[in-house]
């Protein structure tokens, strides 16, 4: 439990960080001259180079054990990059650092969640992977905060420029936790022998099961369906729904409805197994009802439900993986997954991006028919996934 907490700490200075930026990222890009469709490109482009690349650092953590370097690294890029989109003055350049901040999520994500996925072996990984999203969240929350703070003085410069201050507290931390627990393989007694053969012991190749393809693919539905915030915060920009500097605190809100349902999602998940996930696909499909409204209420009430669906994926989602792939294959296991999880997305939020521009009425057509699909491709899963609590 302090591992992940303290984890949890870390996260939640990076998370001041980037979800900071991204709370603004669509606006910002609106006055560099982008269009909807481009923003939703570059967004998604963004997420899915944070999620497909995982298909080799997934790998790579499992091949050579380096999780926390790899942790350490990710996390430097992240911070590195945020504060330096202050001082992007054209489209590319700040489309280079938006991907360069994802890059770092692409390295250090499989070495972390693996490391976390070895402490949540006895307290429950959907437990373990919610009570962390939900202090990442916590950040999440205070990062848009302070960035609408900083835009409201002096633009979105300063909005940008203030991160460096969490980033730097975010290394500090994340190099501190390593020092104090260099090997958090141990915490995991049930696969411990099956994560770390003797010395001079071949290690066998695990294949990934088919349950683990199929629930991949039912999570590539449901998120081709998922706006990008980039998306929304440039409807809100451009039809001057509300002022630029309350469009983070919207992103605020989401992030705060992310954490609870995190953990809600999480306890659940650790209950019932899979069924719990559910909820999210009826979440995503309200989507564009409520945050491609002209009507303020309307986006206040889209920016929590855009934020439940968004912890529930970025938490539950997460553990499910865990219990699905064999501990020797876990960081690849994680890799694939959120490889098409990626791809899934960034196809969608072009998509949707372009949808925007075109037919609204196109948009909600294409969202809620996504979502039912997800719902029929889920129904295999009751019959070949246990559902009351992870496997060992």
């Amino acid at each position: 439990m302090g591992f992940v907490l303290a984890f949890g700490v870390v996260s939640m200075l990076a998370d001041v960080v980037y979800e900071g930026a991204r709370s603004i990222t669509g606006p910002f890009l609106a006055t560099l001259g982008a269009s909807a469709v481009m923003v939703g490109f570059i967004t998604g482009f963004g997420e899915a180079v944070a999620l497909v690349l995982r298909l080799g650092t997934g790998p790579l953590a499992d091949r050579t054990r380096k999780y926390w370097p790899l942790t350490i690294a990710g996390y430097a890029l992240t911070v590195i990059a945020v504060p330096l989109m202050a001082l992007a003055s054209s489209l590319w350049q700040a489309s280079a650092l938006v991907i360069m901040e994802r890059f770092g999520k692409a390295v250090r994500t499989p070495a972390r969640d693996t490391m976390l996925s070895h402490a949540g072996a006895d307290m429950g990984r959907g437990k373990a992977f919610a009570i962390h999203e939900a202090l990442d969240q916590s950040g999440a929350l205070l990062g848009p905060l302070l960035v609408g703070l900083m835009v409201a003085v002096s633009g979105f410069q300063l909005g940008f420029g203030v991160l460096a201050i969490p980033g730097a507290a975010a290394l500090v931390a994340v190099i501190l936790l390593r020092r104090s627990a260099p090997d958090p393989g141990r915490y995991d007694t049930h696969s411990v022998n099956e994560a770390a053969p003797a010395p001079g012991r071949a290690r066998v190749r695990v294949p990934l099961p088919a349950r683990f393809w199929w629930y991949s693919a039912f999570t590539a539905v449901s998120m081709f369906g998922f706006s990008t915030f980039g998306v929304i915060s440039y409807h809100l920009e451009v039809q001057s729904v509300m002022p630029s500097a309350l469009i983070p605190v919207t992103y605020a809100v989401s992030m705060g409805a992310a954490a609870l349902a995190a953990l809600a999602s999480g306890v659940l998940y650790d209950r019932i197994g899979l069924r719990g996930l559910l909820i999210a696909l009826p979440l995503t499909a309200a989507v564009p009802f409520l945050s491609f409204s002209t009507t303020p209420v309307l986006v206040w009430a889209g920016a929590v439900v855009w934020g439940a669906a968004l912890g529930i994926h970025e938490s539950t989602l997460r553990a499910a993986v865990a219990d699905l792939v064999p501990a020797a294959t876990r960081g690849t296991g994680y890799g694939i997954f959120t490889a098409i999880y990626g791809i899934a997305w960034l196809t969608g939020s072009t998509i949707i991006g372009a949808l925007y521009s075109a037919s609204l009425t196109g948009l909600i057509l294409f969202t809620v028919g996504t979502q039912l699909v997800a719902l029929i491709a889920f129904i295999p899963l009751l019959k070949t996934v246990p559902t009351q609590g992870p496997a060992t």
